[in-house]
């Protein structure tokens, strides 16, 4: 990999990681709780958000997670709902980012193909569809339900309360079996499938909106 190159996973992996971890924060003031906000979590400095091993694994492989952001379900008038919203708010946020950045990506290739063909344009163009690859594939990751990951506190949110706290807990066989999962990459290939999936019915869906208007 070219310096280039690296430099243009950095930047997808840093955006997708900040605007995933600040979504989580941001939800969870709105539902009146202010640890994020007094941590300084509500940013999109990278440093505030980056987990090392997290931003390894992602740039090499394409999944991998950031810095959880500090929450205090006290403050909201219903814990669990709660946690539900704010635990949603991260992979939404990362398939915003990647439609949005699909979308300036695929207006660029239709109305401005001579630009994105100069070098400049090239990398900005690399940008956006690496930050929306890398994005939806940070997205998808964290909706898998095994704790600490988003998708287990939405999974298993069906759980009567007591049972649904101690999941959440964690546990030794939870977090051998994440380590696991991403040692042996046994993940890789149906995420890599969904993230593909979701790509391109993301590029299909820009590609409409750009046609309903030319």
């Amino acid at each position: 990999m070219d310096l280039l190159s690296i430099l243009v996973t950095v930047i997808a992996v840093v955006l997708s990681m900040s605007v995933h971890e600040m979504a989580h924060g941001l939800v969870s003031a709105w539902l009146g709780d202010p640890t994020a906000k007094i941590r300084g979590r509500l940013s999109l400095n990278p440093l505030a958000h980056i987990d090392w091993t997290g931003l390894l694994c992602l740039m090499l492989f394409g999944f991998g997670w950031a810095k959880p952001v500090p929450i205090d379900p006290s403050y909201y008038k219903d814990q669990k709902t709660g946690i539900i919203w704010t635990s949603f708010a991260g992979p939404v946020a990362n398939f915003l980012l990647a439609f949005v950045f699909l979308l300036i990506y695929t207006l660029l290739s239709f109305f401005a193909p001579a630009f994105v063909s100069s070098g400049f344009g090239a990398f900005i163009a690399a940008v956006l569809m690496n930050t929306a690859v890398i994005s939806i594939g940070f997205g998808i990751f964290n909706l898998i339900p095994i704790p600490p990951l988003d998708g287990a506190k939405i999974f298993w949110s069906f759980l009567p309360d007591r049972e649904y706290y101690r999941m959440m807990a964690g546990s030794q066989w939870t977090t051998l079996l994440f380590i696991l999962l991403i040692a042996t990459g046994v993940l890789s290939r149906p995420l890599v499938m969904m993230r593909q999936t979701m790509l391109g019915w993301m590029l299909q869906a820009c590609i409409g909106l750009i046609g309903l208007f030319i």
